[in-house]
């Protein structure tokens, strides 16, 4: 039988969580996945004998709660632990660490600035605040600004009540935070250059944006809505590496009766009569469907696997202007051992959680000329973890792996990239963190290098873009990916997206695809399975 109720192109997590609110729903659901495996970018692989890498996506922050109950995926063996850390180490030798505990932290921070000690406190309350408003959308569909539907007025009517209930000033401020940059935001706390470096690098993860880009501050807040055993802001670690999520969730989409096809590659969604009725493979096999639901990013749906005869004009002059530029690599290191940090105290627990070797907002914006000049930073943004010291399935005994994220890393460096250039990147990140380990060097067993080209290659993310689209005001809420088509719906009936190119937005959340199945499943008139929108009242 080659006839489903909806098909999902693509077994990334939100694919999955997508098809597994659809199955629990009682639909005969397919997933096709173009690699031998599952995950999309939210994947484990053994790439060197014994070691375990989270090739691609390394940590879980964004991964909603109320998805994890509703699907159970603790039965299905997910298991996320907390991270309790963070740091910066200084070119003088010293360094920065926030500390989970508050009292460790208040300390910490005086010991470079008794100013910055007392900020921190307001600035807690004024992230919790904005984390606490923007959660309350996740789980929703946006209004469409133009309709007059009594759905789309509703919604806006809690947006308002939402916004209603901040003070005047509280108002203003919102509306400033989004088009700020994190270095502007920052500074009305903060004065120490370090304590300034350390927390602007949230802002310009996975972001084609420097530190004093118009709308960086938003992505700060986008990495702070995180949630772990109920710390809001709290990011943590997947067992088994992060491709246990996309486990976790397949399982879960399966024990409710859903089938999974890899090396399945998808042509083009076929379209008779302005509706959408299945998909053609690479191999030239068609499946039918009365849904078709893609988790690709909005340029490769509608302008890969999408006839353009089938859109309006209008939809692909959006898609090829949308704004999915890449700027991270990656690198997966496998270690004969745990790399000593002279300048931290023995046995300091800042090991445990996010390293990084940026120390002022300066170094941070010259990272990013670099790479406006298509040239990899010389002096890049890295965050270094070592997971396997809090899981030990990822290394074999007595040896540890290393996730590094880069920032910057362009998408086509003068003469494109080659094998030797993607080399020379790596080389450069593994000297930035040897100027703080000495023995780090010593320790390399393996190293896998990402650039955008590797990421694109094997997940499918134009241009290796980890976000499926810029995060920056123009592309966010009724306006991702394009004004019209925030609600998930597609331009010919029975089409829907799922991806992270939708509200609202990229990271290891499953909000896209939870959004996406509640639509359909409204569509298609059956009950809906997916949870209600988060509350933190």
């Amino acid at each position: 039988m080659n006839n489903y109720d909806a098909i999902v192109i693509g077994a990334g997590h939100n694919g999955l969580t997508n098809a597994a609110f659809l199955a629990k729903a009682g639909l005969r659901v397919l997933v096709v996945e173009r690699n031998a495996y599952i995950g999309g970018a939210t994947v484990s692989r053994e790439l060197h004998e014994g070691w375990q890498y989270s090739s691609c996506s390394y940590v879980c922050s964004l991964f909603r709660p109320e998805i994890y109950n509703a699907l159970d995926l603790g039965r299905h063996g997910l298991k996320i632990i907390p991270l309790v850390s963070s740091m910066t180490f200084k070119q003088d030798g010293d360094y920065f660490g926030s500390y989970s505990q508050p009292n460790i932290r208040r300390r910490e921070l005086m010991r470079h600035s008794l100013r910055d000690a007392d900020a921190v406190v307001r600035f807690d309350a004024d992230v919790l605040r904005w984390c606490k408003l923007i959660r309350g959308f996740l789980l929703r569909t946006p209004p469409d600004p133009g309709s007059f539907r009594p759905r789309d007025l509703f919604e806006f009517a809690y947006l308002l009540k939402k916004y209603y209930e901040l003070s005047e000033s509280q108002l203003y401020e919102f509306i400033r935070f989004f088009t700020m940059s994190i270095a502007e935001y920052l500074e009305n706390y903060f004065e120490n250059d370090t304590v300034l470096a350390h927390y602007s690098g949230g802002s310009i993860i996975g972001t084609g944006l420097g530190v004093y880009s118009p709308g960086t501050a938003y992505v700060l807040l986008h990495h702070a809505m995180g949630d772990v055993d109920g710390n809001i802001g709290s990011w943590g670690f997947a067992r088994g590496g992060m491709g246990a999520v996309a486990d976790a969730l397949a399982s879960s989409f399966q024990a409710h009766g859903g089938e999974i096809r890899t090396d399945a590659d998808v042509r083009r969604i076929m379209v008779a009569g302005n509706k959408a009725t299945g998909v053609e493979l690479a191999s030239g096999e068609i499946i039918t469907a009365k849904t078709v639901v893609s988790n690709l990013d909005a340029k490769r749906t509608f302008l890969q696997i999408m006839d353009e005869a089938d859109l309006p004009p209008q939809l692909v002059h959006r898609a090829k202007h949308f704004k999915i530029r890449g700027s991270s690599g990656k690198l997966n290191i496998a270690l004969d051992g745990m790399p000593e940090f002279p300048a931290l105290p023995h046995g300091s627990p800042l090991t445990l959680g996010h390293m990084h070797f940026t120390d002022t907002l300066h170094r941070l914006e010259k990272a990013y000329d670099d790479w406006k000049d298509d040239r990899w930073s010389a002096d890049p943004y890295c965050d270094a973890l070592v997971p396997s010291q809090y899981d030990p399935s990822l290394a074999p005994p007595g040896k540890h792996m290393m996730s590094v994220f880069v920032q910057y890393c362009p998408v086509n460096p003068e003469g494109g990239w080659t094998d030797a250039k993607r080399e020379q990147f790596g080389q450069t990140v593994i000297d930035q963190i040897a100027d703080y380990s000495p023995n780090f060097k010593d320790l390399l067993l393996h190293v896998e290098v990402r650039t955008p080209r590797e990421i694109e290659e094997e997940t499918g993310l134009t241009e290796g873009n980890i976000f499926q689209g810029e995060l920056t005001f123009d592309q966010l809420l009724f306006n991702r990916p394009f004004p019209g088509y925030a609600q998930y719906r597609g331009p010919v009936k029975g089409m829907y997206m799922c991806g992270s190119s939708t509200h609202p937005g990229g990271g290891v959340m499953g909000a896209p695809g939870a959004n996406a199945a509640r639509e359909i499943l409204r569509d298609l008139r059956r009950p809906d399975t997916t949870p209600q929108e988060f509350s933190d009242d």
